[in-house]
């Protein structure tokens, strides 16, 4: 009977990683439409380039969305944690009010009791 052990694939070593240089000799060669390019650019409409202005008034306008969402955010974390404080409380006032309503309920059997056996 033969060997069934199969041969081993020797893979050739990987080439090392391009330089520094190499990367950026890379992206200066290439095209304004590689496509690299293109799908990682902003989701504009083709055009004329935005000026410098709308540009830094865009930028504007993100940084304060994102303050906002993360203000508001804050707010909302306290806000759950205040609700669930007072949802505690709520449950806790609950038993209480089912203890003495139990309690007001044997003194009223107790009452009745004693009124019926005299």
């Amino acid at each position: 009977m033969g060997s069934k052990a199969k041969k081993r694939v020797v893979l050739p070593t990987r080439p090392a990683p391009p330089t520094v240089e190499q990367i950026l000799e890379d992206v200066q060669r290439a095209q304004a439409k590689d496509p690299v390019f293109t799908a990682l650019a902003a989701e504009d409409p083709p055009g004329p380039s935005r000026s410098t202005e709308d540009s830094k008034a865009q930028w504007k306008e993100l940084y304060q969305q994102s303050w906002a969402y993360v203000a508001m955010n804050q707010q909302l974390q306290r806000a759950g944690n205040g609700l669930r404080q007072k949802c505690e409380h709520l449950r806790r006032a609950g038993e209480d009010l089912e203890r003495e309503v139990e309690q007001v309920k044997q003194a009223a059997l107790l009452e009745t009791a004693t009124a019926a056996s005299v």
